[in-house]
């Protein structure tokens, strides 16, 4: 676009590690190329309302190493009507920003898609998301570190499990994919995962516990992700509980929770962040919109927004056979 004067950026959707190594990267890059950049807060929340800030090199100095996002985000039901789209397309004009690039997740990328169809908003995507489950690129930004925080997490556990012969239940995000709870399952080494893309068969997972406590005589780690279809750690703790097969084992429940979104971001994610944030503005110079930018096989892709929303990024199931073998 050689017209580019002014590009907005803003992150949107829950909030993932890397988010500010990629802001940065945005912001510099389009600087490094005489275009200005302007910050929209609180993500479509902000850009409806006009929440905008003028961004140089310095304002986003010294924020690659933190989590969270200095943008802010919110999930914004205004933004979800036609009326709301309006008013941020108008938001846009007035502001006299010629695109915009988008950090988040897939609402954060449908709601991209639908400004540009509806209002002809030249937009770009980056996937930011701990639950890696965006088709178009091989990992988002946050997931690793997201990872690594839960694998921290149940080494620990795993040493209080141990010292006590417990079984516990440890519940990691993920409520439509399973990405964090397997790759904790193998780096963790638990006994057993359940993922929310496969059916949780309650009288299977009380034999297989009963022929791993019985086989080790010691603790077992079995993780769970939340969109698991019994409703998660929780649930299958009280239906394990009403069994009085187990009233002898020890049987506690561990929610992560939150703590696999906070935090400084990996060394990979931030890498993963800047390039994908170069690789967005990269797009807009050479005129390609309605894109998400992801890395496939190690190399930068463009991948259109209708192929990205609602698309289905499926699990590794070499991994999961690995998970299983090594339980």
């Amino acid at each position: 676009m050689t017209d580019l004067r002014r590009v907005g950026v803003l992150t949107s959707g829950g909030d993932a590690p890397g988010m500010n190594a990629c802001v940065r990267a945005i912001a510099r890059t389009l600087i490094a190329d005489e275009v200005e950049v302007t910050g929209i807060r609180r993500g479509y929340a902000g850009l409806i309302d006009g929440d905008f800030v003028e961004m140089d090199g310095q304002s986003v100095s010294n924020i690659v190493q933190k989590g969270g996002t200095i943008l802010k985000c919110t999930r914004s039901k205004r933004f979800y009507t036609e009326d709301g789209r309006a008013q941020a397309a108008q938001a846009l004009k007035r502001a006299e920003i010629d695109a915009l690039v988008v950090i988040g997740g897939d609402g954060t990328l449908a709601g991209a898609r639908l400004l540009s169809k509806e209002h002809s908003v030249a937009v770009v995507g980056c996937p930011a998301t701990i639950d890696n489950d965006l088709f178009g690129t091989d990992e988002t930004i946050g997931f690793d570190t997201a990872l690594n925080t839960a694998i921290e997490n149940i080494d620990r556990i795993r040493d209080t499990a141990d010292a006590h012969d417990r079984l516990f239940l440890v519940e990691v995000m993920g409520a439509d994919s399973g990405f964090i709870a397997l790759n904790c399952a193998i780096g963790g080494g638990a006994e057993l995962v359940l993922l929310p893309e496969f059916h949780t068969d309650i009288d299977h997972i009380k034999q297989r516990i009963h022929s791993l406590m019985a086989a080790q005589a010691r603790s077992s780690i079995v993780v769970v992700a939340e969109g698991d279809d019994l409703g998660g750690a929780p649930e299958i703790a009280t239906a394990l509980k009403e069994d009085p097969a187990f009233d002898h084992i020890d049987l506690r429940v561990c929610i992560l929770g939150h703590t696999q979104r906070g935090g400084a971001p990996s060394a990979r994610d931030r890498v993963l962040a800047s390039r994908l944030g170069t690789g967005a503005v990269k797009a807009l110079l050479d005129g390609i919109t309605d894109v998400m930018v992801g890395v496939i096989a190690n190399e930068v892709r463009y991948t259109p927004l209708s192929s990205v929303v609602g698309g289905r990024k499926s699990i590794n199931y070499d991994l999961l056979k690995l998970a299983q073998m090594l339980s």
